[in-house]
């Protein structure tokens, strides 16, 4: 039942961007993907905190923006004070979802603002609405595949012991930085797939194994690139079909979804595959804008590089 209630969610999420023509679509994807993978029930206080965090996270980088954008260091600082405390919150059950929404929204926010072309105001309105809209389909999920176990496990993130907390904090934080600073520095804007994909899959915070986690992570990415990769192939001059992108990305995302529930080993590998599929398959295309086969592999390829840098680093 856990398994159809996430894939019915991913599928809505999915179907929604699309009719509605919202941008940033792998969040109507990944957030109740999220949400549903580490809970059994209906949890109003946890969707409730998700869209305050979102609310008050691009609140915070358009005011970070605003007053420190003509300042380059001064925001570098600004934002690496930020980041911290984010990741100091990630470490705590109760706090855990305000920081990890904090660092994926925030940092892509902080670094999509920089850029004059782009709509800082209408990127957060739409990062609102996904938010909101996260509320109506998990109640719509469980509406239609009821829980059969009650459970109120709310934050979804592994609590560090004492002896790790310092180190925890300090390798996701160089890891947000780092992704940080390079997309800004070589100016990687067509690259904002890969800078997603590699926040995405911050979570769990946990060193413990790291070398492990990673090798999954990186088998899960490649997982995602290749099923993306087959998509566009399979699809081909039928791309501009909105229903047949909807039904073949729905038929790709079953196994992922499966594997949610299937243990922390598959079900790590299945959220970066998930990662790797939707965020460029949502952000960098659309039904009804065709994309040459070797652009589509250059993105994944970006993304994969960076999955594999971050999971490197958090080694």
């Amino acid at each position: 039942m856990k398994t159809l209630r996430i894939w019915f969610a991913c599928s809505l999420g999915l179907a929604l961007s699309v009719v509605f023509g919202l941008d940033y679509g792998f969040l109507g994807i990944i957030l109740p993907m999220f949400v549903l993978s580490n809970t059994d029930s209906f949890n109003v206080p946890l969707l409730l905190l998700i869209l305050v965090s979102s609310v008050w996270t691009t609140i915070q980088a358009m005011l970070l923006v605003d007053i420190m954008g003509s300042y380059p260091m001064m925001l570098l600082l600004a934002v690496a004070l930020v980041f911290m405390t984010k990741c100091i919150a990630m470490t705590n059950k109760k706090t855990f979802l305000i920081g990890y929404m904090g660092i994926v929204i925030g940092s892509l926010v902080l670094n999509l603002a920089t850029y004059p072309f782009v709509d800082i105001e209408d990127m957060s309105i739409t990062v609102w609405v996904y938010a909101a809209l996260n509320i109506v389909i998990c109640a719509i999920a469980y509406w239609v595949f009821p829980a059969q176990e009650e459970s109120h496990n709310a934050s979804g993130g592994e609590v560090s012991s004492p002896a790790y907390v310092a180190e925890n904090v300090l390798t996701v934080w160089i890891v947000a930085m780092v992704a940080f600073v390079t997309f800004q520095v070589l100016d990687l804007y067509d690259s904002a797939a890969a800078h997603a994909s590699m926040l995405v899959i911050l979570a769990p915070m946990s060193c413990a194994g790291a070398l492990k986690m990673a090798k999954v992570r990186i088998i899960g990415t490649a997982m995602g690139c290749a099923v993306g990769l087959g998509m566009q192939m399979v699809l081909g001059l039928w791309f501009e079909s909105a229903f047949l992108y909807w039904l073949l990305f729905t038929i790709a995302m079953g196994p992922f979804c499966y594997w949610q529930t299937q243990g922390p080993a598959k079900g790590a590998i299945a959220f970066s595959a998930m990662a790797a599929l939707t965020v460029p398959m949502t952000s960098a295309l659309s039904p009804g804008d065709k994309d040459a086969f070797f652009a589509l592999l250059y993105r994944f390829s970006s993304i994969f590089v960076a999955v594999v840098v971050s999971a490197v680093l958090r080694a």
